[in-house]
């Protein structure tokens, strides 16, 4: 059995250079989470103020829970099965939820890369399609919908989407949304179709182009009027806001799922390293890299929608200065933008019966600038009517949406990692199939059943699946793997093996945190989630032109059939853990009787095995 297990490590394959393996784990956890989630929380969260409770996450749950998984799948050399089945056969289905977790969020992950693809296409176009409104069908004026709404929005909701007005309703598919779809899953697979060696080699552009861009985005959008507006919401910090507890749970679970853990691909990737490697360094260098990164994008999110929030205000004073014009006629260019403010004091005093009869739109930056959007409303819509407004408007859409698709695909890397490792790791499939096969299958059957996801209906599944499936069942699939490494294999042996691994033994720091600290934090954020997800039935926004409010989307509340779904998404993951667990104690008790009360190997907790292997290997 030994020999097995000694082939089965010489024969793992390892990573050319360690700049291959921090890339790739960087590439993994920087996501577009880090561009249109975090700046999103820190606008609706006071600025600046956000940045506390994140940072408290950062270093009490997320880097000892990225250390715990690094470590781990170093010193093991297996995938997220292998590793808890080595702890105890019992943990088994924990392996098993990260990889079907990994699926789950693979197949909606892949769909926003095609939406992206979409928008790469249609940037080459001059002027941009989302630029100006669509003519009607009699040709006799402008798309109704288009003019009630933008054409930002007229893009994106109905030439790419085509979206039905409620979830109910499914549409039929989009072609073209197809066949993006089929050329992101294509993409995909050219690049893993070696595993890690065609992966590492990709990293080297997924993994760095994004920073290029962010850089010149940067440069540039800090040269637009109104861009310190922005930044100056940003760093203003609201520290009033920080007494809501709904700010220390959005903190907590950005930080957690901004990371990647409990995919298992984050276990995979360590356990291609070689034994004898310093896992600390590695876990801080790619949480600080993670965190940096979300700040930096969110500068220039803020410079970004600074520009919008000023443009937006002085159209609307523009518009103010139109029927002043009109109504008093004054002169042109008699009432300008600097002088606004002067003029409509002065008319205020002098003619205030007029001035109320205008019914003057309120124009207030601030207002503009409250304006949150997440998600894919930041991305398809608020950048893409920023970018419209810049000088070479179809380099900088070219450039921003290449940047997004970089940054989803080393995303993917991780989560396809998370998916293939374990199923070789089960043998699911027999070893006479090349794994370039294998990966071929499962990227047809993530594309097959992402088909969902180009219906009418089919943004409102990705909502659905982005909401569900990486919340509460990741919550507890880490609260399961640190207590199982800190209590399970023990805390003294734990320690040895960084030992092993580093040469020195973790501080008091990192074992407070795996004891007490960060178990604490997830069982605490896991309840709070919960409570706060059952005192309201779940409600998405739904875009409909027939809504009597309508351009403003229209909350509506999901269907019965929908939330037994959303249900399922969160417990479907997880039931594995306490199946395999019962399984294997049943199986275990049966070859007791068997054996007359001689106890089977099969059935022992799989860690003595293990650590007295290790320790003949320890120094």
């Amino acid at each position: 059995m030994g020999k097995t297990k000694d082939s089965e490590v010489e024969e793992r394959p390892k990573w050319d250079n360690k700049c291959q393996y921090l890339l790739t784990c960087i590439g993994f956890a920087v996501g577009l989470g880090n561009i249109w989630r975090f700046p999103y929380l820190c606008q609706i969260y006071g600025g600046g103020a956000f940045l506390i409770p994140y940072l408290i996450a950062m270093v009490f749950q997320g880097l000892p829970l990225l250390y715990l998984e690094l470590a781990i799948g170093q010193r093991l050399r297996m995938g997220s099965i292998g590793v808890w089945n080595s702890i105890s056969p019992m943990l088994g289905g924990v392996g098993i939820a990260s990889m079907i977790v990994s699926f789950l969020v693979g197949i909606f992950y892949n769909t926003i890369l095609a939406w992206v693809l979409w928008y790469l296409f249609h940037s080459f176009q001059n002027p941009l399609p989302w630029s100006q409104c669509p003519v009607n069908d009699n040709l006799t004026g402008y798309n109704e919908e288009c003019v009630k709404s933008t054409p930002a929005n007229y893009f994106w909701y109905r030439e790419t989407l085509n979206i039905t007005p409620d979830i109910e309703t499914s549409g039929s598919l989009q072609w073209w949304l197809v066949i993006c779809l089929a050329s992101a899953w294509c993409v995909v697979y050219i690049c893993f179709i070696r595993g890690i060696k065609s992966i590492g080699k990709a990293v080297y552009v997924t993994a760095t182009f994004p920073y290029l861009v962010l850089t010149i985005f940067l440069i540039r959008a800090l040269t637009l009027p109104g861009s310190t507006d922005g930044l100056v919401y940003l760093f203003t910090p609201d520290w009033e806001i920080l007494k809501n507890p709904r700010v220390w749970l959005d903190a907590a679970t950005q930080i957690f799922f901004s990371l990647s853990l409990a995919f298992g691909g984050l276990i995979a990737f360590s356990s291609y390293n070689e034994e004898r490697n310093n896992c600390e360094r590695d876990a801080v260098v790619v949480g600080v890299i993670n965190s940096a990164t979300s700040l930096y994008a969110s500068i220039f999110i803020f410079a970004i929608l600074g520009f919008k929030a000023t443009n937006g205000f002085n159209s609307c004073r523009n518009e103010n200065i139109m029927s002043l014009t009109n109504h008093f006629e004054f002169s042109d260019q008699n009432i300008t933008l600097e002088n606004y403010d002067d003029w409509f004091e002065y008319l205020n005093r002098t003619s205030p019966d007029d001035l109320a009869s205008l019914n003057l739109k309120h124009c207030d930056l601030q207002t503009f600038l409250d304006q949150s959007a997440s998600g894919t409303g930041l991305a398809f819509i608020v950048i893409t009517e920023a970018v419209i407004e810049m000088p070479g408007s179809q380099i900088w859409a070219i450039l921003f949406f290449v940047m997004l698709f970089s940054l989803g695909l080393s995303s993917m890397f991780g989560t396809i990692e998370g998916l293939l490792t374990p199923i070789n790791e089960l043998k699911l499939v027999p070893k006479w199939i090349p794994s370039e096969v294998v990966t071929a299958i499962i990227c047809l059957i993530s594309f097959l059943m992402a088909l969902i996801f180009t219906l009418g209906s089919g943004n409102y599944w990705v909502e659905v699946f982005s909401g569900y499936v990486g919340s509460v069942p990741l919550l507890i699939i880490a609260f399961i793997e640190i207590i199982s490494v800190a209590y399970g294999r023990g805390m003294k042996t734990f320690s040895e093996d960084i030992y092993f691994m580093t040469g020195k033994r973790p501080n008091i720091f990192w074992k407070a945190c795996w004891m007490v600290i960060s178990p604490l934090m997830l069982l605490v954020v896991f309840v709070a989630y919960v409570a706060i997800q059952a005192q309201t039935h779940p409600s998405y926004p739904s875009w409909d032109p027939d809504y009597e409010l309508f351009p403003e989307t229209q909350m509506l509340k999901y269907p019965d059939w929908v939330f037994a779904i959303i249900i399922l998404l969160c417990v479907l993951p997880v039931i594995s853990i306490p199946v395999v667990a019962l399984y294997k104690l049943i199986c275990c008790r049966i070859k007791k009787s068997s054996a007359r009360g001689e106890l089977n190997p099969s059935c022992n907790d799989g860690f003595e095995v293990e650590t007295r292997e290790q320790k003949s290997q320890t120094p």
